[in-house]
């Protein structure tokens, strides 16, 4: 009688059961998810990361002297260029041609796209393109 009783209550208290579709949404953008996701990930990752990387050289941080020092150097250096650059093409616009600097060889050429400006460094073979469009 027990058991009856036990097994009548249990279905009154039993509702209406339901289910639903389980679905998969990736978190991680790299397979799918949501790109808004990527700096946290990012961040995430990164507070985790305790691995040193042991080629790493630690930049000594410059003082105030330090600073002003090298602040100076540019602008020494800025105002140098800006002289040899007047001396070299005048006060007008740039004219097309080669032009020396020490060891920097700059080389203008008009084009569709603008006035283009090749620098070749001379000791160290590095080049640097610069568009100045129309």
């Amino acid at each position: 009688m027990i058991k009856k009783l036990v097994i009548i209550m249990t279905l009154c208290f039993v509702g209406p059961m339901t289910a639903q579709q389980l679905v998969y949404r990736p978190v991680n953008p790299s397979f799918g998810g949501d790109t808004f996701n990527y700096q946290w990930l990012l961040s995430s990752a990164n507070a985790q990361n305790s691995i040193e990387d042991p080629n790493e050289v630690a930049q000594p941080s410059a003082g105030s002297l330090e600073q002003f020092n090298e602040s100076l150097n540019r602008q020494l250096l800025g105002q140098l260029s800006r002289s040899a650059f007047a001396d070299q093409f005048g006060s007008g616009d740039i004219e097309p041609g080669t032009f020396t600097f020490g060891t920097l060889e700059l080389e203008v050429i008009e084009t569709l796209d603008g006035l283009v400006v090749n620098i070749l460094d001379t000791n160290t073979a590095e080049q640097t393109q610069i568009i100045i469009p129309n």
